[in-house]
């Protein structure tokens, strides 16, 4: 398949930058495609971390159950198709790049999210899709998917109850993207539960301030709430998921409950032996075990820290508008020794320097360069551990893990 780089450099030059956030653009947007998803039902997925893993274990889960199943996610790790697939399988760049020749000349003032989020709509149209999974990208009210609960008038399929948002997903509440979304878990669980719309059952594993923000948001918008509390049977697990960490047993509950909810308990078993990368996923190097990430913010930080205590080696990169040094703060305790790094070649970048002389370790802004420094000081036999963004783990996938062995 032929990929045509003048079409990403397009594509993902149409930043949030200057730009209306919320849901009205990508309702614009959608409307102007002819109102795509109306036809097909869908399932959001919000919250602060977890969100991936879960949409993995519910196409997982649906698919094992016969249900022709759209998924929709982002961050993309190598390449800009993992972000949309059906029944699987990741649309093709000529797809990519027919969707990008129509924005060109119609969609020029849409941003990048909404532009992916059309795409994915209208390639679910034309599939045959009947249900997608859609995951947000920030917030819940203020996200584009929210465009998905917005529609000017019912279709046809609206009115027999074959689309429409089925479900919200809400996974947890933690302190991220605080200068969209608020500055306390209050205000950022307020964002997120207002993905909830009156007679949508909303089912979440969030816990304490987060889940009584959660629950008053679904009285007043009169949605049917769902928890572990509540309901315990529907979120039981007969097994650990096959994504490693206690927080993926959080998720693979989240996920079972939604799939028991709506009739597809034959789902199951294939959501728990779901996979998805640079969740702890492990590779051997060398001699050496690595665990890749990626975990970009203090709460994912933390859950990761829990679930691999112990290494040998910390290779860490994060991107400027995070807490970098919050996230760092919580993975001290895994590695004594600690390489500093870029994400990306694109700037803007976060200060290594002033990161490594606050936390200790040796700054090396080129990733590539990072990874082959850490792992020469790793034993044989040890452990290197690499996280602080999804960005640094899709540089690693597509360029030094290529060639080392993925383990089961």
């Amino acid at each position: 398949m032929s990929r045509d780089q003048d079409v990403y450099d397009w594509l993902f030059s149409q930043t949030r930058h200057n730009r209306e956030r919320g849901s009205a653009p990508a309702r614009a947007l959608l409307d102007r495609l002819g109102r795509p998803e109306t036809h097909f039902a869908s399932l959001r997925v919000v919250g602060t971390n977890g969100k991936g893993s879960v949409c993995a274990m519910l196409e997982a889960g649906l698919l094992a159950a016969g249900v022709r199943t759209g998924l929709f996610t982002s961050p993309h790790l190598t390449q800009f198709e993992e972000r949309i697939r059906v029944g699987g399988v990741e649309i093709s760049p000529e797809r990519t790049a027919c969707f990008v020749g129509w924005a060109r000349r119609h969609a020029q003032g849409a941003a990048f999210f909404d532009l992916s989020l059309g795409l994915a709509a209208q390639v679910f149209a034309e599939a045959g899709v009947t249900l997608a999974v859609m995951e947000a990208g920030v917030g819940g009210a203020s996200d584009a998917t929210q465009a998905l609960n917005i529609r000017a008038e019912k279709s046809g399929a609206e009115k027999d109850g074959t689309a429409g948002v089925q479900a919200v997903l809400l996974t947890n509440v933690a302190l991220d993207h605080t200068a969209t979304l608020g500055e306390s878990v209050a205000q950022i669980a307020q964002d997120k539960a207002r993905a909830a719309s009156s007679g949508v059952p909303l089912l979440t594993t969030a816990v304490g301030e987060a889940l009584e923000v959660v629950a008053a948001v679904c009285a007043e918008l009169g949605a049917p709430i769902y928890t572990p509390v509540s309901h315990p049977g529907l979120f039981a697990l007969p097994r650990p998921p096959r994504l490693a960490g206690p927080h993926q047993e959080c998720n693979a509950s989240l996920t079972l409950a939604t799939l028991r909810l709506l009739g597809h308990d034959s789902g199951v078993q294939a959501a728990l032996d779901a996979f998805w990368p640079a969740r702890l996923q492990r590779f051997t190097c060398g001699g050496r075990t690595v665990l890749l990430d990626g975990a970009h913010n203090p709460a994912a930080a933390r859950a990761l820290a829990q679930a691999a205590p112990r290494a040998d080696v910390l290779l860490f990169g994060s991107l400027p508008r995070k807490d970098s040094a919050a996230t760092l703060r919580e993975l001290l305790g895994t590695a004594p020794v600690r390489i500093l790094t870029r994400p990306s070649r694109e700037p803007p970048y976060a200060d290594l320097e002033a990161l490594a002389s606050q936390f200790g370790g040796v700054a090396e802004p080129d990733a590539a360069l990072a990874f082959r420094r850490a792992l020469a000081l790793t034993p044989l036999g040890g452990r290197l551990l690499v996280a602080g963004s999804l960005y640094l783990a899709g540089t690693l996938l597509a360029g030094e893990l290529a060639g080392c062995l993925a383990q089961a």
